[in-house]
């Protein structure tokens, strides 16, 4: 540098140690910044990422798509949980304890919410329309009106979570739930009733084909994995209304019958219980009297055998002292006593007897 230059800018070194001090402060300030930014971004990020479980309710935690943990581990009960934001973290909720209804949406007519409630029913018609009234076929070719109203909940929250998750929105996806027990319940109502017959599902055997069709709902809803369990099932079956006078009519003749068929059953029971009560009688009659006869032959034997050694040792006395008992009790109520005693030629003696005597007349004093 020339001697002119020096004297040109004599203070050129101090603005230039202003200007990098001045650089410098600004980028010491940036840098405070960017870190306080981070430092709140950090606590902003920790402290978003905390969420609640509610008593009713499991959640799991997806990290990428994955979830954390295994088995039971996976499931969050009620308490306070932290996750990573949102795309890093999702968490999924799903109700446990709270039952969800289903209603079958085949083999019903057609009718609307207000004629639910009013109890009524759209008029008939002179025959049924497939196109917008429901029906189901029976086992033996009948067509009749029947819908089911299941309760569920649900029973296997991981199943269910990971079959009804519900994206981006962080929640369980009731409806595809709902749908899909929906489906099972159509399913279970137009089979079963295929494998019944209309008298059964109407009269003769409505609690049978309820538990045929809730048994159907679980196979199926066990089957797809949907991760529920069926609570309650409950069906309702009814003619066609076409056909509602004629059916009433058959209704009245099966009571009719019913009730005769109960009269005879009733008097087949009382005649069945007599019968039973008199040959009970005669039978109890015939065992005591055989149970006398035998005690009474036994009694005579063994008085028997208990003589038969006195007759032996002595046969002349036993039949003198036997003769004499026999004679007592012969004798006791005797009004007239003979004895004849035997004659000394050992002839017989003759007895004279009159018989029916006429009573003795008193002697009077004039006629001894």
């Amino acid at each position: 540098m020339s001697e002119h230059d020096h004297h040109d800018h004599p203070h050129a070194p101090e603005v230039q140690d202003s200007g990098a001090q001045a650089l410098t402060e600004a980028l010491r300030s940036s840098f405070a910044i960017v870190k306080f930014a981070m430092g709140a971004m950090v606590v902003f990020i920790f402290a978003v990422g905390f969420f609640t479980v509610g008593p009713q309710e499991k959640a799991i935690i997806l990290r990428f798509g994955k979830p954390i943990g295994e088995g039971q581990q996976m499931l969050l009960g009620a308490g306070l949980h932290w996750s990573l934001p949102y795309p890093v973290d999702e968490v999924i909720r799903i109700p446990i304890t709270e039952i969800q209804k289903v209603t079958s949406t085949v083999g019903w007519f057609l009718t609307t919410p207000e004629m639910e409630l009013a109890g009524t029913e759209p008029p008939a018609g002179p025959s049924l329309n497939p196109q917008i009234d429901g029906y189901a076929i029976t086992a033996d070719r009948n067509i009749i009106h029947t819908r089911a109203t299941v309760s569920y909940h649900i029973d296997d929250p991981r199943t269910a979570i990971f079959n009804f998750a519900a994206g981006t929105n962080h929640q369980f996806n009731l409806a595809g739930v709902s749908n899909a027990v929906l489906n099972a319940v159509n399913n279970a109502l137009v089979a079963t009733a295929a494998r019944f017959n209309v008298d059964d599902i109407l009269t003769r055997d409505i609690a049978g084909f309820q538990d045929a069709v809730h048994q159907r709902v679980g196979e199926l809803v066990e089957r797809e994995h949907l991760g529920v369990a069926i609570d309650q099932c409950q069906v309702q079956s009814v003619a066609p209304r076409q056909l509602k006078d004629v059916f009433a009519m058959v209704t009245t003749a099966r009571q009719n019958r019913e009730k005769l068929l109960n009269d005879a059953r009733g008097d087949e029971s009382r005649i069945l219980s007599q019968a039973g009560a008199s040959a009970s009688a005669i039978t109890n009659a015939a065992e005591s009297a055989r149970t006398r006869f035998v005690t009474a032959i036994q009694s005579d034997a063994a008085a028997f055998s208990q003589l038969r050694p006195k007759y032996e040792s002595n046969p002349v006395l036993f039949e003198q002292l036997e003769l004499t008992r026999t004679m007592t009790v012969v004798l006791t109520n005797v009004q007239d006593k003979i004895f004849l005693p035997e004659r000394a030629d050992g002839k017989a003696r003759e007895l004279r007897l009159l018989l029916n005597r006429e009573p003795l007349q008193q002697r009077s004093a004039g006629n001894p």
